[in-house]
């Protein structure tokens, strides 16, 4: 469980610290200092860091070669950056990392509802959630690399009094078809938007 204190104080505004919560519970480490080496679909086994210089070279000498996730919310190190000697240690620092993480899985969210429409229906934000998830953990969506791809246009719908429950159940099962999709997002009303001012999403 996060700290409140720090959800309050790193994550990204435009998030519910209930999604917050439910984002690092899902994809996160507990470690501030978590490196994951993955090669070609491969966990890597790599040395535990105890400090974060022993994180920061683990990292550098990792990225470009693998997929490297780093810290509370596993973001992918090496987005952004064109050298290895470009990553800082502020990656392995908890609210940096929460604040970076938090602010790309925004987009992430945003991109997955895009694709469905942006719909207003209630009963689709558990999907939009599942799907964004999988992106993160995968780094596609649809064909698209969501963490190179731009920030769209508008907001995501998250209904006040489902968006708890909504996202309660964290697995991804990552196995839907693009037509178990494309029936989703036709039964959630794709063209309707929201503002989403009202529950703090921006």
């Amino acid at each position: 469980m996060l700290d409140a204190a720090l959800i309050q104080q790193c994550a990204d505004p435009s998030l519910k610290p209930v999604i917050v919560e439910q984002f690092v519970q899902s994809v996160g480490s507990t470690d501030p200092l978590a490196v994951t080496v993955k090669s070609g679909g491969r966990l890597i086994l790599v040395p535990k860091p105890q400090y974060a210089e022993e994180a920061l070279a683990l990292i550098r000498d990792n990225v470009g070669k693998a997929v490297v996730r780093v810290g509370l919310t596993q973001f992918p190190a090496g987005i952004g950056v064109k050298e290895a000697s470009e990553i800082k240690a502020d990656l392995v620092e908890p609210c940096e990392n929460l604040r970076i993480g938090t602010r790309m899985f925004a987009k992430v969210l945003r991109i997955v509802a895009k694709w469905y429409g942006n719909p207003t229906n209630e009963d689709v934000f558990p999907q939009i959630f599942e799907d964004a998830v999988y992106a993160w953990k995968t780094g596609e969506f649809e064909g698209v690399g969501v963490f190179q791809a731009e920030d769209p246009d508008g907001s995501v719908t998250v209904p006040r009094h489902e968006a708890k429950e909504a996202i309660a159940d964290d697995g991804v099962d990552g196995g839907r078809s693009d037509s178990d999709r494309t029936n989703q997002a036709k039964s959630g009303s794709a063209d309707i938007r929201i503002d989403l001012s009202r529950i703090g999403w921006r």
